[in-house]
């Protein structure tokens, strides 16, 4: 029997994460942490469902659901080898609704509610495989990887064919490169230290466990006020010493002359990058801070919400750092279309994580990069935050400073169904008793 899409489940997950005000910075004063979860079930019983989400910070999160639900509703009555034998092709099916891409195209709502659908077919196709997707991802063939991106609008960047040659290029050392990160792990850093909220003592208290569980890089959350900024930074880097990485992140809260006024400020921290510093749109003022604050990097990415910003970003020189998001970006196929163009750049790819399950999805971006497009770990660290794992079938795993690399098959993206009843919103206990507006 050949196994269909007989159902798209869409469920609205949100943790009160603003509670303690974990996830605070300068634009998202106390956010809920949140989940627009999409589960693609079959009507086979032996058939591994795949699990999939795209990521909100409360309010709105109705709203991705919602977008999950219109653009999978594309998936239903599709058999599994159909989307799994050709994941590009499904992806292009997805995004071929032109009623649904008006309200886009390729961003808002409709691009989050995407990614949801596109990360469960990946986690199904993984499951499908026995492996995990990082590990499907590496194991293409050059071809297959080119396959996989839509390139209509990315060919003034990167042709298809040197993507190919690039890909190819890298192929000789996949395995060596494989053996070493599952030896090793893939180098992270972390930002649970440096929420907003958190007073200094709290900041100081976060950083000094950060160095003594091995961290080598922190960042702080800046851009509310300067003065603030300058004792935060002067405390973090006074405990983290002079040889570890600090760097900052204004959340799109600064205009231009704004921004590199900050980064002068704060130039004495010796800052590796500065994170979002102004509008996640602003190309030409991107590139304007990134002429004037050097050797601080410009990083910024997490909001850019499709390949062909990211085409922009690296045309015009405007980042040092490349931040992909596995959820705001329109889910695996085009997070591969990003890592190729940061690559033929010569940019670092560095992953937003952190959120709900942000950290589960780009451990398996980030290898892949690794071992099969960069394969480089040069000047490239995952975000890591240490918030909510627990709520995952196959949660990352740290030890030290690394990500250690995830074997399960799937795309970790599976949520504890318990996890899934108590934390629904609005009617799961956790909400139930709260009202029905979250923060």
């Amino acid at each position: 029997m050949t196994a269909r899409i007989v159902d798209v489940e869409t469920i609205d997950i949100r943790f009160p994460t603003s509670q303690n005000l974990d996830g605070s910075d300068a634009m998202n004063e106390a956010p809920d942490y949140s989940a627009a979860y999409v589960v693609l079930k079959t009507d086979a019983p032996d058939a591994p469902e795949g699990h999939g989400f795209t990521f909100t910070i409360g309010r709105g999160n109705d709203l991705a659901v919602q977008a999950a639900r219109a653009i999978g509703e594309r998936a239903l009555g599709m058999t599994v080898e159909e989307i799994t034998g050709d994941l590009g092709a499904f992806s292009r099916h997805l995004l071929g609704d032109s009623q649904l891409r008006w309200l886009g195209p390729d961003k808002g709502a409709i691009h989050l509610g995407t990614a949801a659908v596109v990360n469960a077919a990946w986690d199904l196709a993984a499951k499908q495989a026995g492996k995990p997707v990082w590990k499907l991802l590496a194991d293409m063939t050059p071809q297959q990887i080119v396959d996989l991106v839509d390139w209509r609008y990315l060919k003034d960047a990167l042709t298809p064919e040197d993507a190919l040659t690039m890909l190819q290029e890298r192929a000789a050392g996949r395995a060596e490169r494989e053996a070493y990160v599952r030896e090793h792990g893939y180098p992270a850093y972390t930002t649970s230290a440096g929420w907003l909220g958190y007073d200094d003592d709290k900041l100081a208290r976060l950083c000094q466990e950060a160095v003594d569980a091995g961290w080598d890089s922190v960042k702080l959350k800046v851009g509310a006020d300067l003065s603030d900024d300058i004792r935060r930074c002067r405390i973090a880097r006074s405990i983290i010493g002079p040889d570890r990485r600090l760097m900052i992140d204004a959340n799109q809260t600064l205009g231009v002359d704004e921004a590199v006024a900050w980064a002068k400020a704060l130039a004495e921290f010796d800052i590796w990058w500065f994170e979002e510093p102004t509008s996640p749109d602003d190309v030409l003022g991107h590139a304007a801070i990134a002429r004037q604050i050097g050797p601080t990097h410009v990083a910024t990415g997490e909001h850019a919400h499709n390949a062909v910003m990211f085409k922009q970003f690296l045309q015009a020189d405007a980042i040092g750092i490349c931040q992909i998001d596995a959820c705001r970006l329109g889910g695996v196929n085009e997070a591969v279309a990003a890592l190729l163009l940061a690559a033929a750049h010569g940019v670092p790819v560095c992953p937003h994580a952190g959120g709900v399950g942000l950290c589960e999805l780009v451990q398996h971006l980030s290898l892949f990069d690794y071992i099969a497009v960069s394969g480089s770990m040069e000047n490239r660290v995952i975000e890591y935050v240490d918030h909510l794992h627990e709520h995952f079938h196959d949660p990352v795993r740290i030890r030290g400073s690394r990500y250690l690399v995830p074997e399960a098959p799937g795309y970790s993206a599976q949520i504890r169904r318990a996890t899934l009843a108590e934390y629904r919103y609005p009617d799961g206990p956790v909400w139930s008793g709260r009202g029905r507006v979250a923060s």
